[in-house]
């Protein structure tokens, strides 16, 4: 697949998660979940103390995602994100973008060796949905 069709195949998903999101606004792990929200997408923030960020309620794990959930943003450091990814396939999620200073060799590896579709270009989901600083 070309990266335009990962990147499509990765935004039909009916709801999506952000992984590393964070309650401070100067964060990517928070400008990526408004950035979901600011495009009327439905968005659950991964966190695992946190209770609600952005006015959405927190999941503690990639494991507690509903099941609808098919495609997730990794803002995470890369040695997290290679735990993540393998949380990911167990749970079924099929689209996994690692934004920028996310993603490490093995993470991207685990992903194709398990047939996910993976974004892990430097290709940032802020720029490709349009992200505005409200």
């Amino acid at each position: 697949m070309t990266n335009e069709e990962k990147i499509g195949q990765f935004l039909a998903s009916p709801v999506f998660a952000v992984v590393g999101a964070s309650t401070n606004r100067d964060k990517y792990g928070n400008k990526v979940l408004r950035c979901f929200q600011q495009n009327e997408r439905t968005v659950i923030p991964v966190h695992p103390k946190e209770v609600q960020i952005e006015a959405v309620d927190c999941v503690a794990s990639v494991a507690e995602l509903p099941a609808d959930v098919q495609s997730i943003s990794v803002i995470t450091p890369p040695q997290i994100t290679e735990k993540v990814v393998e949380q990911a396939a167990v749970k079924g999620i099929k689209n996994i973008w690692m934004q920028p200073g996310a993603e490490s060799p093995a993470a991207v590896q685990y992903c194709e060796e398990q047939g996910l579709n993976v974004i892990a270009d430097g290709s940032c989901v802020l720029v490709v949905l349009g992200y505005h600083e409200h």
